[in-house]
């Protein structure tokens, strides 16, 4: 067993908790509020900063030790959204198609998705464009919120 530890920053979406321990992060939650917590633990302070980066605009890609999928299966659902790059999207169809998975297999990844934003679900789409689910913070209104802050200014994702 291994010591569990959290702390949390504002953001502009809202309260983001990071859970862990010494050498990984378990989870990531996104809380529409709550009291910004500090820890002394490296890797969620590492996590704490990333995402700090993140909402400032310096940083586009994650590295944090993540806790490992429960199967293989889930570590190549994963990878896939992880593959999604920053500013882009991709549907659920078509990164199925990808895979050689399907599209119920991607949704169902992206609904239990302990690690928002850094395994950016926020970046999958239904077909056609359709913004979809979202299971974390407000829904659909944080998806739209994370894709707005990755659009290049101007442009379309």
């Amino acid at each position: 067993m291994y010591a569990r530890d959290a702390a949390s920053i504002a953001t502009p979406i809202g309260l983001i908790r990071v859970t862990g321990s010494t050498d990984r992060i378990d989870a990531i939650a996104i809380d529409r509020d709550g009291i910004v917590e500090a820890t002394m633990n490296p890797a969620i302070r590492e996590a704490l900063r990333q995402l700090d980066a993140y909402f400032a605009g310096r940083l586009t890609v994650f590295d944090l030790p993540l806790a490992p999928s429960q199967t293989p299966r889930g570590d190549a659902l994963r990878q896939a959204i992880v593959a999604v790059p920053y500013g882009r999207t991709a549907s659920y169809g078509d990164l199925a198609q990808a895979i050689g998975s399907s599209p119920r297999a991607i949704g169902q990844a992206c609904a239990r998705n302990p690690f928002p934003i850094v395994v950016p679900c926020h970046r999958i789409l239904g077909a056609g464009g359709g913004l979809g689910a979202y299971s974390a913070g407000q829904g659909p209104i944080t998806k739209s919120r994370l894709l707005d802050l990755e659009r290049p200014q101007g442009g379309l994702l």
